[in-house]
């Protein structure tokens, strides 16, 4: 059920991780490092698909693809780097702060922007 989940929230583009492993960690009591590397593993056959899906419905943009993936790459060696050193008590703080924020952002940009009435829009990028 938790796999599911994440699916659904990972094929949307959201990040599956952000039920996974938290998922893992209060359901199962999972360590967070290693609800961390099942999330990381987990992703990549949800991802192939879920990309696939979207290539075929052109809701991409492929210039945007390789700086993203290239700087991705970069900061998930240095995060897997630090995540090593910092105990695991720690990362799980960090993680619920992260969420808490995000969450945070969304509610801040529901209230100033509504969907329906909204004007804020980043400038479109050409495909």
């Amino acid at each position: 059920m938790i796999g599911f989940l994440g699916g659904i929230i990972g094929g949307m583009g959201m990040g599956g991780g952000t039920i996974l492993i938290p998922a893992l960690i209060l359901f199962l009591n999972i360590d967070p490092k290693i609800a961390q590397s099942i999330n990381l593993l987990s992703s990549i056959p949800m991802t192939i698909f879920a990309l696939m899906v979207h290539i075929k419905n052109k809701n991409t943009i492929l210039k945007l693809i390789i700086p993203i993936a290239t700087f991705g790459v970069i900061g998930a060696v240095i995060g897997s780097l630090v995540a090593n050193h910092l105990s695991s008590e720690l990362l799980r703080k960090i993680f619920g702060v992260f969420l808490l924020s995000i969450g945070c952002l969304e509610i801040y940009k529901g209230i100033k922007c509504p969907p329906k009435s909204c004007k804020c829009s980043f400038k479109k990028i050409k495909k």
